[in-house]
């Protein structure tokens, strides 16, 4: 084979400032400080932020990585820093991804990414989402005891890429080089590429291969507790935050727990809170009726008591592996399942004799717009369905977690500034789109995943309960109650 021909239709791109278009790692890895570990290494990074900035202003770029690294990786166990690359990093990846260099980068078919970032920080996003090939990073150095020593094996990051990419390609060159203009990362891999575009690339570029993808695929399960990137300001203000946020949290849930539920919504708008209502809810059941079974989307925890709010009366809610700090805290009765089928729809029928009943069929939370599939259990149950769209919106912590300990889920909710809920109500279901008209549980549960999926603008899924806990967690879910000291390891 001569050494120089050109492997057609292949690609080699820069991540930082190309394939995204912030070219600034600092807030993935405070990321990872902050999911991986907690909030001291996330504040110790964050003051160091100041020396990381000269380092790079001085053209110290590798040394700067380099102290990211340790600081955000060192005393961590391989295996969390791959979690945190597999749940929380993908969306905010996604989210900066340059929608001009994907159309060139989808277009080959051979794709490679080259980051100084450690390998293991992008390669999961990089291979699901961006359908990489191959990921060439800095690799960690982890000693005999499983933990990372915060150091890398490459001496230089730069010259480790372009053997790398090299050793990749043998005698021949990648067709096109991606990568930001100037002294770069980009500069040691480009001199191997027959072609060279720069970032920013023109929105009018020719493409030579027309067929590009139109998008990266969606992140669908995403876990963590911020919901902003932590660029340095956004740091700042929540570790400037949190102890003003965990007051109004107490505040907040004290109030909740003595306050009559009709005066709940008119008193959380003093303390920053909003509840919008749409559509018309259903009155209360009248005595010897059955109640009214309300399926909702699975937003939070706190979709069955925000809508208890709404509807000014205590409406127990059908729930599985919430933890107990979270029974004790919550203000409505709820009804723990078993998963076994039977059993759950005895549980099910016997609330619904004595009135009104919550259920989210999706089984569990999810944070993105899309809806997970629906249980059909609750259809042969009750004709009296009214099917309950629920969303939120928080600025800086979620209120949901699958990695984490479930228990801080309504205080974490509870300490954003302004926390939004919004519940619209749809008609309850005509008797021909229930079982009783001989409609199989399966079409009546995906026909009210469909009808609440386009009041939202979300898209329907066939993924699980167990996908999700598989993807985020690497677990089907299953939950098991921890002693005191494990759950103060989970704090």
């Amino acid at each position: 084979m001569e050494r120089g021909k050109t492997t057609s239709d292949s690609v080699v791109t820069e991540f930082e400032g190309t394939m995204l278009r912030n070219e600034d790692s600092f807030s993935y890895f405070m990321l990872v400080a902050f999911e991986a570990s907690g909030l001291i290494r996330f504040a110790i990074l964050l003051f160091l932020w100041p020396v990381i900035t000269l380092l790079d202003v001085f053209s110290y770029k590798i040394a700067s990585i380099k102290l990211m690294t340790f600081v955000a990786t060192v005393g961590l166990r391989e295996s969390e820093i791959q979690s945190v690359a597999r749940a929380v990093l993908p969306k905010f990846y996604l989210d900066d991804v340059s929608m001009d260099t994907w159309k060139v980068y989808s277009s080959c078919k051979k794709k490679v990414v080259v980051t100084r970032m450690p390998r293991v920080m992008v390669e999961m996003f990089a291979k699901e989402h961006l359908r990489a090939d191959e990921v060439i990073g800095s690799e960690l150095i982890v000693n005999r005891f499983g933990f990372v020593t915060g150091l890398i094996r490459e001496t230089d990051i730069d010259q480790s890429v372009l053997s790398r990419v090299a050793d990749l390609f043998g005698d021949r060159k990648p067709q096109i080089g991606l990568a930001r203009p100037g002294k770069t990362l980009s500069t040691t891999f480009l001199s191997l590429c027959e072609d060279h575009i720069h970032a920013p690339i023109p929105e009018n570029y020719n493409h030579r291969n027309k067929q590009f993808e139109l998008r990266p695929l969606p992140v669908i399960f995403h876990d963590g507790r911020l919901v902003k990137r932590p660029t340095p300001a956004t740091a700042l203000l929540i570790l400037t935050w949190i102890p003003l946020g965990i007051i109004l949290a107490a505040i907040r849930i004290f109030l909740g727990s003595v306050l009559p539920l009709w005066a709940t919504p008119y008193v959380s708008k003093i303390f920053g809170g909003q509840v919008i209502v749409k559509g018309k809810p259903p009155q209360a059941p009248t005595a010897g009726n059955s109640g009214v079974l309300f399926v909702c989307t699975h937003r939070t925890l706190m979709d069955p008591v925000v809508l208890s709010y709404v509807l000014g009366r205590s409406v127990p809610a059908v729930t599985y592996s919430i933890s107990r700090l979270s029974e004790i805290l919550s203000p409505i009765p709820t009804v723990r399942l078993t998963r076994v089928r039977d059993v759950d729809a005895a549980k099910i029928k016997q609330q619904l004799s004595e009135g009104d009943l919550v259920v989210c069929p999706e089984g569990t939370t999810c944070r993105e717009p899309f809806l997970l599939r629906f249980s059909g259990l609750f259809a042969e149950l009750t004709d009296r369905i009214v099917p309950v769209a629920m969303n939120y919106r928080v600025g800086f912590f979620h209120a949901t977690t699958a990695r984490g300990w479930k228990g801080l889920d309504p205080i974490f909710f509870f300490m954003n500034p302004r926390p939004v809920y919004e519940v619209t109500f749809l008609n309850q279901l005509p008797v021909e789109a229930t079982c009783s008209s001989g409609k199989s549980p399966h079409d009546v549960a995906n026909y009210v995943q469909r009808i609440l999926a386009a009041a939202l603008g979300f898209e329907c899924t066939n993924f699980t309960r167990r996908d999700k806990y598989r993807v985020l967690a690497g677990n089907d879910g299953t939950v098991s109650y921890l002693s005191f000291l494990d759950q103060l390891k989970k704090i």
